[in-house]
């Protein structure tokens, strides 16, 4: 059991002001894990004036000193895979041989990424008789989701504190264990008193605060696009910077050229990653009309050797959702899938055979599926993959862009050109050619509902700083 009693503020374990305690809750035993307090408002207003009195000095430093906390911030993060990957493994059910790179490894590597960065940028700039000075834009309010909650976290941190920001910290409530051994780390590599802050709780009563808060210059958020729009409603009261990364609905376009068995067995891969609960998955896969029913049998097969069951076993490829709600949310979409005249493929709203017990859904694929079905339109954010057939080129990016979504995407084409052409014409912050991984220091973020601002690399850094010109 990971019991945690106290937050971190100004550089201290200390007692919320008000507290009721949050089970944390093993997606694959339902069995309570660990409990973190409930903080309450004036928690908030503690943490956030932690953040302001010590963002001068921090500020302050050089761009080497704060980026030789970042370095140090790595070292331990990397000493502590295991403990990490085991616990974010246990609160989301991603399958611990995944988690211990995905949930573990890769916030270490971004930890060192963003030090990297802020070494290298130019935060002065002659222009002119002008010097454009890019100087940190303040407290930053971090709110984080469960479906990756340390690299979410980091995803934030690391450019914030290397531009110079402090910050305060709501991990969700879901998944908020690694965010406590962060804290941890914090504490042991001595960053100076009130630059990191952590408050614990539920959205409504922490994160809005938050959001709210007068002395919060800038709120970073990462979640549901319904809640990404009230975080944007209460930060406009105080005209407060706000950088949403949201929901996602990528499109998968297969042209006639591609390899259709690559191509769909990488597919389904992204679509099914952490149980499905990705931003950023391959939920609609597009392919030719006359092609469909061999895709259908390909994605059949392919969803049908994802062994589903223990995070620990090695032969795992597919854990449990993070929760009961998210369960029934997931069902209660294939049941809509169904509804609404798409054929099932395989899979279905039944748990797997001997999984009862656990928060698991069945990889589920639906083929003839139309556009506008609410299934090919809304996040699921669970192991569901819809297949829709087009007609061509032009139809299939039509379908690609009718979306209230534009955060990722990809296309598969013998022609890299012919792909690469179809990638420009889609509305979406990034897409993945043949194949293609993402590079380090790529930006990331998307068009419409799917949120603004970047995240990575230079654009990441400076979200979190503002601009001023000084006359000669």
């Amino acid at each position: 059991m990971h019991i945690h009693e106290k937050i971190y503020i100004d550089g201290h374990w200390v007692e919320p002001a008000e507290s009721t305690p949050i089970d944390v809750i093993n997606a694959s035993t339902e069995h309570v894990m660990g409990r973190i307090p409930g903080c309450s408002v004036r928690d908030v207003g503690r943490a956030v004036d932690a953040a302001r009195k010590a963002f001068p000095a921090w500020a302050a430093l050089t761009v080497e000193e704060r980026a030789g906390y970042l370095d140090r911030m790595q070292a331990a993060l990397a000493d502590k895979v295991e403990e990490i990957a085991t616990v974010v493994s246990g609160e989301v059910g991603m399958p611990l041989k995944q988690a211990r790179s995905i949930q573990a490894g890769y916030p270490a590597m971004l930890a060192g990424g963003a030090a990297k960065v802020a070494r290298k940028y130019e935060f002065e700039q002659p222009i002119g008789n002008s010097l454009v000075l890019r100087e940190p834009i303040g407290v930053v309010a971090c709110i984080t989701p469960w479906n990756y909650p340390l690299l979410q976290i980091i995803q934030k941190i690391g450019p914030a504190l290397a531009g110079g920001c402090t910050v305060v910290v709501k991990p969700t409530e879901v998944a908020p264990l690694s965010a406590f051994i962060l804290a941890e780390i914090i504490d042991q590599i001595g960053l100076p008193a009130g630059v990191f802050n952590l408050v614990t709780g539920d959205g409504p009563t922490v994160g809005e605060a938050l959001a709210a808060h007068p002395d919060v210059d800038m709120v970073s958020f990462t979640g549901s696009t319904r809640a990404g729009k009230r975080v944007t409603e209460l930060a406009a009261k105080t005209v407060k910077r706000v950088a949403l990364e949201l929901g996602g609905k990528s499109a998968n376009i297969i042209l006639d050229e591609a390899s259709l068995e690559q191509a769909v067995g990488n597919g389904v891969k992204s679509c099914f990653l952490n149980s499905g609960q990705t931003c950023i998955a391959q939920t609609r896969m597009l392919v030719p009309k006359d092609l469909q029913d061999k895709a259908v049998a390909l994605a059949k097969a392919a969803a049908d050797k994802m062994t589903v069951g223990d995070p620990n076993a090695e032969s795992t490829r597919v854990g449990p959702v993070a929760s009961a709600t998210q369960q029934a949310r997931v069902r209660d979409y294939i049941r809509q899938g169904l509804a609404s005249g798409a054929t099932l493929v395989t899979g279905g709203e039944q748990p797997p055979q001997g999984l009862e017990t656990g928060f698991f859904i069945t990889p589920t694929v639906f083929a003839d599926v139309k556009n506008k079905m609410s299934i090919a339109q809304e996040e699921i954010f669970g192991p569901v993959l819809c297949i829709i057939p087009f007609e061509d080129e032009d139809d299939a990016i039509a379908i690609a862009n009718d979306s209230p979504y534009g955060l990722s995407g990809a296309v598969w084409s013998e022609s890299v050109e012919q792909a690469t052409a179809v990638a420009r014409r889609l509305r979406t912050g990034q897409v993945y050619v043949n194949g293609g991984r993402g590079a380090a220091g790529a930006p990331f973020g998307g068009y419409k509902q799917s949120g603004n601002g970047r995240e990575s690399g230079r654009h990441g850094l400076e979200e979190f700083l503002e601009v001023k010109s000084v006359m000669m």
